[in-house]
């Protein structure tokens, strides 16, 4: 049986990981600055992250969500505890997309409205209404096309007032950092005027922070830059370092009924232990508190790189924009200087989304590698 072809991939084959690198079949060391789309947040095979979760499966890897787990309640304390949301209430599932399916679902029960406000370059997933929500035209088949969504350009507040005030949308759903779109961010004044008409014309505002919570921004969530209280938080990726984990939280506001939402793998025992071990490892390393370090550091180091015009982003989830397309350059970091790096919609742009526990020494390995791949390609 063949595979269904709709990855392009890298001829790279990883076999094993540990930190910050992956070694592939030839134990030819890489240096993950990507962590596999921003997943990767405590470093590979950490050996809390491992103990915890070899425990867990040799007591109960799963059941369903019909019986008692106390390992949801300690997840959802732990996340309480590091994001001080106490008041706002967890719901667990397995993916990003599902996270953002269910804050969508949850927004239109909430105000009995159908219709969704996203941003342009936004990407919130593949599923039905994330991919929706997605400004992509051509990951959207024609079933998801039936979604009702108006995009509208980020710090708009006009043409966002004009939406919202006819009182027919469900919810605003933003990015606080975009991270496929390219690592773009709304203007605090745009942000605050997305809760203040929100909460005026009834619709709710999520925060899909998929990619950028669990301490990548330097904040737990990275709207949390700003004093805001969004009516759904989404989250994944990070959340489980690798482990399929994903969930919303909920605001005290919009109340909850049996069988509104539902699961069958969100929330098990393997997955709970999972995030609790990153929450463990992120409060005992101090990690989120290093992110803004390691952001300075990187931005000093890019100075001066020829071609480059903009340095994007926040914490750890930062970008450099270069007057040229870098599929070439990404392919040269990758085959010639063993470095991951990820791309985005933005052609010009190399994303960096390492694991939390990179170093300044990863860095310079990374701007070293960086001036000599850029100066082949001159060269050529």
């Amino acid at each position: 049986m063949k595979l269904f072809d709709v990855y392009p991939l890298y001829d790279v084959t990883p076999v094993r990981a540990q930190d910050v690198y992956v070694y592939d079949e030839n134990g030819t060391e890489f240096l993950d600055l990507y962590g596999g789309h921003a997943v990767i947040s405590i470093g590979h095979s950490h050996p809390h992250y491992v103990q915890k979760i070899t425990n867990q499966l040799e007591q109960l890897g799963f059941y369903s969500n019909a019986i008692q787990n106390p390992l949801q309640q300690q997840l959802a304390d732990a996340i309480g505890e590091q994001s001080c949301l106490h008041a706002y209430e967890l719901f667990l599932c397995s993916t990003g997309a599902e996270a953002i399916e269910n804050a969508l679902k949850l927004a239109s029960f909430h105000t009995q409205r159908k219709k969704v406000i996203a941003f342009h370059n936004s990407f919130h997933g593949r599923t039905s209404a994330a991919v929706a929500v997605t400004d992509n035209p051509s990951i959207n088949a024609p079933l998801n096309q039936q979604q009702e969504v108006t995009f509208l350009p980020l710090n708009d507040v006009e043409a966002l007032t004009n939406a919202l005030k006819t009182k027919d949308y469900c919810a605003v759903i933003f990015e606080a950092i975009q991270g496929v779109g390219g690592l773009d961010q709304p203007s605090e004044e745009f942000i605050f005027a997305m809760e203040s008409l929100c909460n005026q014309y009834g619709s709710c505002l999520i925060a899909d922070e998929v990619q950028s919570g669990f301490g990548r921004s330097g904040t737990f969530f990275a709207y949390q830059h700003h004093k805001i209280s969004p009516h759904i938080i989404t989250m994944a990726k990070g959340m489980g370092n690798g482990f399929p984990i994903g969930g919303i939280l909920v605001h005290p506001d919009i109340k909850a009924k049996y069988g509104m939402l539902g699961t069958t793998f969100g929330g098990n025992h393997l997955a709970c232990s999972a995030s609790l071990a990153v929450l463990d490892v992120l409060k005992e390393e101090r990690l989120q508190e290093r992110t803004a370090a390691l952001e300075h550091f990187f931005r000093e180091k890019a100075q001066g790189i020829q071609g480059l015009k903009n340095i994007k982003g926040r914490g750890l989830m930062l970008g450099l924009e270069f007057d040229f397309e870098v599929a070439t350059l990404r392919k040269e970091l990758i085959y010639t200087h063993h470095i991951f790096t990820g791309g985005s919609s933005n052609k010009n742009l190399i994303r960096i989304l390492p694991p939390l526990t990179v170093k300044e020494k990863h860095f310079n390995l990374f701007f070293d590698a960086l001036q000599l791949a850029l100066k082949k390609i001159r060269e050529h």
